[in-house]
């Protein structure tokens, strides 16, 4: 089984609202996933960004591959952290 970390979208229209979550590859964009590792809400001024990242270390250690937008995100979380500290 392909383990992917990748956004599925909440919220309503026009006002958009994403969960960073580990799924099976071959699950829809917005199905079954096996777990919640984090939330981005683009509509905040700057976007939001929170990711567990003790989840997120445990599933790129068993093999989880982020999407191309999971890893950018995840680039900009990275920076925000680094310049808080």
């Amino acid at each position: 089984m392909a383990v992917h970390i990748r956004l599925t979208r909440k919220g309503r229209k026009k006002n958009p609202f994403y969960r960073i979550v580990v799924a099976d590859s071959h699950a829809p964009r917005d199905g079954k996933f096996l777990d919640v590792i984090g939330t981005y809400d683009p509509m905040q001024e700057p976007a939001a960004i929170k990711v567990d990242d003790e989840k997120l270390n445990d599933w790129m250690g068993k093999g989880a591959q982020p999407s191309v937008t999971v890893k950018s995100l995840l680039k900009k979380h990275a920076e925000a952290t680094t310049e808080a500290a």
